[in-house]
């Protein structure tokens, strides 16, 4: 059984898609291998008219803690889909499928893949983009009124260890704020780009049990490595940027109320995952995907 997950190219990282071969082996070790005939999908938004061809030498699918987003198209089910759960009740809808698969997203699991021991807290407040906006600006612009940067790019490792030393974080990157709130952390959602999916944050938010509201601040760009006769004045602009953007940010923090899910909830829906996990464990030793 093949791990489908979205994986970007030259080897560059992304938090959200990276979780995928980082929890997985943890909470079901000696199950994934490079077989595909079979596919585990599993966190990220890739229920979408692409699924078929990303995983096309599948036979039989395995869907778990997944939701619908991007692509074109909606995903076309058929009796090659084993669906244990999706992320919220708007994948489920959008599917066609009852009430009951849909649980949360599967990054909620690392509550019971990390440790949630409490750590000294060193930033109040820390920002993490989306990982196709992260860069130099973000990190100059945090720095400057003293919040906590953490790159979606880092290994998962990396991220974890900067969040558990954060108070409240400020996320666009989705997957920062989900495993922000299975963590305990208070998050703020951000949105700087109309790229950004609002349909996911809503179908995980309303799996979790709380409102999604947004705050939308401007995109930074971030300064450019070429050195030219133009680059004492695109250095002005840029710190210019930045300090508008820390200033902003600073403003965001200050005057936004965090979310944050209710520990009985988080805590119901990781037992449910749970559940759903130990289902489709007894359904690889019952040889149900022997191919």
């Amino acid at each position: 059984m093949k791990l489908c997950w979205y994986k970007l190219p030259n080897g560059e990282r992304n938090f959200g898609d990276d979780l995928n071969p980082w929890l997985w082996e943890k909470l079901m070790p000696g199950i994934l291998d490079d077989d595909n005939r079979v596919a585990f999908v599993g966190i990220g938004s890739l229920l979408n008219d692409g699924l078929a061809y990303r995983t096309r030498y599948a036979t039989k699918r395995v869907i778990f803690g997944t939701g619908v987003g991007y692509g074109k198209g909606k995903l076309k089910l058929d009796e090659s889909y084993k669906i244990y759960c999706v992320r919220g009740p708007l994948s489920a809808k959008s599917l066609g499928l009852e009430d009951e698969a849909a649980v949360t997203d599967g990054a909620a699991l690392i509550r019971r893949a990390f440790s949630t021991a409490p750590q000294q807290k060193k930033y109040q407040f820390s920002y993490m983009p989306h990982y196709e906006l992260a860069g130099e600006g973000w990190i100059r612009a945090c720095e400057a009124i003293g919040f906590g940067y953490i790159d979606p790019r880092w290994t998962v490792e990396r991220v974890l260890d900067a969040m558990g030393q954060t108070e409240v974080l400020l996320a666009e990157a989705m997957h920062g704020a989900i495993v922000a709130d299975a963590l305990r952390i208070p998050w703020i959602p951000i949105v700087t780009n109309n790229t950004i999916l609002s349909f996911k944050w809503q179908d995980w938010c309303s799996s979790i049990g709380v409102e999604y509201r947004p705050v939308h601040i401007d995109r930074l760009h971030h300064p450019k490595s070429k050195t030219d006769v133009l680059t004492p004045v695109r250095r002005i602009r840029d710190k210019v940027r930045q300090n508008r953007a820390s200033v902003t940010l600073k403003k965001v923090a200050t005057d936004q109320s965090p979310s944050l899910s209710s520990d009985s909830h988080i805590e119901s829906l990781t037992i449910q995952l749970e559940e759903r996990l130990q289902r489709f464990k007894l359904d690889v030793e019952r040889g149900l995907f022997l191919v």
